[in-house]
């Protein structure tokens, strides 16, 4: 048991969502996805050719694998993590300003992605057991709606920057002012220390099982749920990190490019919004199936109709299911390892990472052999149909009879 509980420690529920949203908002936009819109900057002024920005993508995913892989080995305060994460995110989004060619570029968006796996394993986990103890888990929905409104607030202001004809570094420095704007409100929240810290004194069997977070079990549903999460990670990353490259490369000249990268921000949004209106009953493989469909779909439209409706089509149906494939699979990490999911969640997160290391080069490779991008959307779209029937194979195998969230 625990005494001394005091039910008002702390932020309340929407607080605590918020300050998840803010920090996956200003993680996956400044160190992931920021460098998407201003790519096709750098590469217009020559500073990168297509293959160093591939490069560039690279580093930044190897840098999520090892935030990721490092979460499994250590265990500091999550909220200290994630506000340190963030505050070296916003200095390394300034270092890109800086003069330093491809090896500094390199180094920055490497620790960059750091940080993002960081944020993602820790927020996530301080998040959702913040919400878990305050009686609003439903609630963990928002915050992962915060990648897709990060993405529209990097991807919009880049149409003023490409009429103003600004250099990529300029734009680097706007953004970082815009991550100190994002980390201001939410760095109090993120100040306080979690609920279960401030309730009182464990037991001698609740220490123990405080000690067993420090362990990964595996079973099963772990491994698979891991591994088709990180079928995730390799289906969607070619579409998002050379998209308006992709839209340039099929329609140059088209006035319509600049809209498709806002359009996946809007759709990570609405995703993410739509399956936090999900109750907890349902079997979280089955909302999973249906994600995985709608962005295989997605990446696959791109291939088959290169067009402004067909680009349109494919920015949405890759951009709804983003963000709430991974709002699922982490309630499932939790429906499968309750307050201590957090190195379950490191493991999916590595994983993940690993997929998406291996979609850049992949595109790359593809396009110097084939000439354009249709290939490596094509794999894609493959691993994500695989991913939707690993889905229904484990639904069928282990199907959820207590449906208790833990």
């Amino acid at each position: 048991m625990r005494a001394g509980r005091t039910i008002s420690d702390g932020p309340g529920p929407w607080a605590v969502a918020m300050a998840g949203f803010g920090s996956l908002a200003m993680a996956l936009s400044l160190g992931r996805f920021v460098l998407t819109p201003l790519l096709p900057i750098m590469l217009r002024e020559g500073t990168v050719t297509l293959d160093q920005g591939g490069a560039l993508a690279t580093m930044n995913y190897i840098g999520y694998l090892l935030g990721a892989l490092v979460s499994l080995c250590i265990r500091p305060d999550p909220a200290r993590m994630v506000r340190a994460s963030l505050v070296l995110t916003i200095a390394m989004t300034l270092a890109m300003a800086l003069p330093g060619g491809m090896l500094f570029w390199g180094a920055w968006r490497f620790i960059s992605g750091i940080c993002c796996g960081f944020v993602m394993v820790y927020a996530t986990a301080w998040s959702q057991q913040r919400l878990a103890e305050l009686g609003h888990l439903k609630l963990g929905g928002v915050m992962f709606c915060g990648p897709g409104v990060g993405v529209l607030l990097t991807s919009v202001p880049t149409f003023g920057m490409t009429a103003a004809h600004w250099p990529a570094s300029w734009g680097w420095a706007a953004f970082t002012i815009l991550g100190v704007a994002m980390l201001a409100p939410i760095w109090r929240i993120l100040r306080s220390p979690s609920r279960s810290r401030r309730v009182g004194r464990t037991t001698g069997s609740e220490s123990s099982t405080t000690e067993s977070h420090m362990t990964l079990q595996l079973d099963l549903e772990a491994v698979a749920i891991t591994i088709i999460f990180g079928l995730a990670g390799f289906g969607y990353i070619i579409t998002a990190t050379f998209l308006p490259v992709i839209a340039r490369h099929a329609m140059p000249g088209s006035t319509w490019i600049e809209l498709f990268w806002p359009l996946f921000g809007v759709g990570v949004t609405v995703g993410a919004w739509l399956v936090g209106r999900i109750g907890l009953h349902h079997d979280n493989r089955h909302i999973l199936i249906v994600l995985y469909t709608a962005q295989a779909i997605g990446v696959g439209t791109a291939i088959v109709s290169p067009t402004v409706m067909g680009f349109a089509i494919s920015s949405l149906l890759v951009g709804v299911p983003f963000a709430a494939i991974t709002s699922i699979a982490m309630r499932e990490a939790r429906r499968l390892r309750g307050s201590k999911a957090v190195k379950l969640i490191g493991l999916m997160v590595a994983i993940y990472a690993s997929g998406q290391i291996a979609g850049p080069p992949l595109a790359t490779a593809l396009v110097a052999r084939t000439g354009g991008f249709n290939a490596s959307l094509g794999v894609a779209a493959a691993a994500l149909t695989i991913g939707a029937l690993a889905c229904l194979a484990l639904s069928l195998l282990k199907p959820v009879r207590d449906r208790d969230i833990r």
